[in-house]
């Protein structure tokens, strides 16, 4: 264990930037990164205001941040991939790699995973962190360490398009436009629709969608979204639906915005079970599909960042210090319309 200087949640509504003891002792197939960037999450936030997400309750001290890029300092026995210098960003969520889980393929619903700030797991608010290698991969030369922090909520956006099975050519409407909604959007187009109608209250988020091409905003508190999609489709319906709010009220209509054979990805997560019109999901052949975090993600997202095709520096709304993290998660309670993405640079 060493002495370091984290931002640390204390317990629901109490942040300090303190000294903690963490491990640094850098093991076999293991490196040690000196982080640069962080992004703050929405589940960070919540932490913070609620103290809880579900099952996972703040009981003791914990350090926040999971959305990380940074550069190789170290290199544990074992690891030929990569070296002291390489910049890189990190998968957050360690699996047991023998569980059936994973040798499925489905690493991400692993009930033991270690996920960085979920309780009791640390997470990456400090000047230096120990990570296990295979999860922690090199950033191109032309991609930031900003943009490596946001292959994290992005490879949600990835995870949601895999689900969807989509094909070139459909229309997609993303329900929501908050950051994770807007990567959804992003990667659906990458992954060849033509089209995302993304639907929100907010103006201003909307706003910030529509500046990629492809994104179709609609402002549902001036139209009635079921009649917007009929009429871009000509009465037919969308081929894929992202359910990105994670509001109740999203379910109620869900099915008269699919069309016939096509698919919804249940990708927020409302606080209290939902129910749907199963009769019409059914008269209809409707695919259901929910996604988890991310499996196999991370590697594709960094491609297309790397290529060029896709752009997340416009999602980044504020920049902050470390010794400033305070305020930064403070901001992120405000829910201001205009931001997306906050991040705190370590250096």
């Amino acid at each position: 264990m060493a002495k370091v200087r984290a931002l640390v949640l204390e317990r629901q509504h109490e942040l300090a930037l303190r000294e903690i003891d963490l491990p640094l002792q850098t093991g076999p197939g293991q490196v040690k990164i000196k982080i640069h960037t962080v992004g703050v999450c929405g589940s960070d936030v919540h932490y913070y205001t609620h103290g809880r997400i579900g099952p996972f309750v703040v009981r003791e001290p914990m350090v926040l941040g999971h959305e990380a890029a940074g550069t190789v300092v170290e290199v544990g026995e074992g690891v030929a991939h990569l070296k002291a210098g390489d910049r890189v960003c990190m998968e957050p969520g360690i699996p047991d790699p023998n569980s059936k889980a994973s040798r499925l393929g489905m690493y991400n619903v692993d009930p033991a995973v270690t996920f960085w700030a979920t309780p009791p797991v640390h997470g990456v608010l400090t000047p230096e962190v120990v990570h296990r290698a295979n999860y922690t991969y090199k950033l191109p030369d032309n991609v930031s360490f900003a943009e490596g922090a946001m292959v994290e909520p992005f490879a949600v956006g990835m995870q949601a398009a895999a689900k969807a099975k989509i094909a070139p050519g459909d229309t997609a409407v993303v329900l929501g436009a908050g950051p994770i909604g807007t990567m959804v959007a992003i990667a659906a187009l990458a992954g060849g629709c033509a089209r995302a109608i993304v639907a929100d209250l907010a103006q201003p988020k909307l706003d910030i969608a529509a500046q990629y091409q492809g994104v179709i905003p609609v402002n549902i508190r001036e139209k009635n979204l079921v009649d917007e999609v009929s009429r871009l489709t000509a009465d037919w319906g969308a081929d894929v639906i992202f359910e990105c709010s994670g509001s109740p009220k999203a379910w109620e209509t869900i099915m008269d915005l699919v069309r016939p054979g096509g698919v919804i990805v249940a990708v927020g997560l409302p606080v209290d079970p939902v129910g749907f019109d199963i009769s019409t999901a059914s008269t209809k052949e409707v695919r259901i599909e929910t996604v988890f975090r991310y499996a196999h993600q991370y590697e594709r997202s960094i491609a297309l960042l790397g290529s060029g095709r896709v752009d997340l520096k416009p999602l980044i709304s504020g920049v902050f210090q470390f010794e400033d993290s305070i305020k930064a998660f403070d901001r992120a309670v405000e829910a201001r319309p205009t931001d997306v993405k906050l991040q705190i640079v370590m250096e």
